[in-house]
This record gives structure tokens, sequence and C-alpha cells, in this order.
């Protein structure tokens, strides 16, 4: 599956997006993301702060808890701010 990174995720992870295959064990965007920050020290501090990161599964909005299935896409990226 295809994973992006955006703002300050980008910049910590050192790349834009990048092609994984999870193992089974990972079945939510949680999963995926502890699985992720366990990769090397880069992502682990993309991912130091979990409840600050939003994602989205084939650009659709979804929660921590949230399955992620056959997702071909899963983007990550800090709050939105307004203004």
């Amino acid at each position: 599956m295809k994973i992006l990174y955006f703002a300050w995720l980008r910049e910590r992870v050192g790349l834009a997006q990048e092609e994984v295959i999870p193992p089974a064990e990972v079945r939510t965007v949680a999963d995926l993301a502890r699985w992720l920050a366990g990769r090397d020290e880069a992502h682990a501090h993309a991912f130091e702060k979990p409840d600050v990161v939003r994602a989205a599964i084939d650009r659709r909005h979804v929660k921590p808890d949230t399955l992620i299935g056959e997702a071909r896409e899963i983007a990550f990226f800090p709050p939105m701010t307004g203004g």
C-alpha cells in the first residue's frame, strides 16, 4: 500500500511517500502508525505523538481505530489550522 506523508511528518520521515507491506497483525490505522514508528528513528520521530497525527484512507478522513482492510493509500498529516 502507498503511504503519504504531509507537512512536518514528511519532513521528519524524509519522504513524501513510500510503498509498504505491513504484517498481517497491522489491522487499524493506529496499528499502522505504531508499526511505521518501529521501522526506524525517522519514523519514530514522526509518530512520537500519535494522538495529533490525522489519517485518511483512500482520501477519506478516518479515526485511528479504523480498519485498514484493502486500503490502497493511507495519508498521514498533522492537524489543519483554519485561517
